[in-house]
């Protein structure tokens, strides 16, 4: 079986966003998205990932538009892997998103 992908299909092409969410726990939430305000909004009404779940309410506090959806994971693991003092300065400062 050959898959192909549409014109409507190319969910690996085109700006992606990197997005750091604060929750009301004061917790540090990383994730991606084509449409990161979409994404938003579908966390706060619970279809999100289960980990923002009673945790509201929640706040875009960073967020990074990047060409493709293996160049947003690459940074989403990179982000993952900091330190809480080392995302909070991310969200500070987000120039530092260009050293990752």
């Amino acid at each position: 079986m050959i898959l192909m992908r549409t014109m409507t299909d190319r969910s690996g092409e085109g700006p992606w966003t990197v997005y750091i969410l604060k929750c009301a726990d004061g917790t540090l939430y990383t994730g991606i998205a084509r449409d990161a305000e979409r994404r938003l909004e579908e966390h706060r009404t619970g279809k999100g990932a289960k980990y923002l779940r009673g945790r509201k309410p929640l706040e875009m506090v960073f967020n990074q538009t990047v060409e493709s959806r293996s160049r947003a994971l690459y940074y989403e693991i990179k982000i993952k892997k900091l330190t809480r003092i080392q995302k909070q300065a991310l969200v500070s400062n987000p120039s530092l998103f260009n050293n990752l």
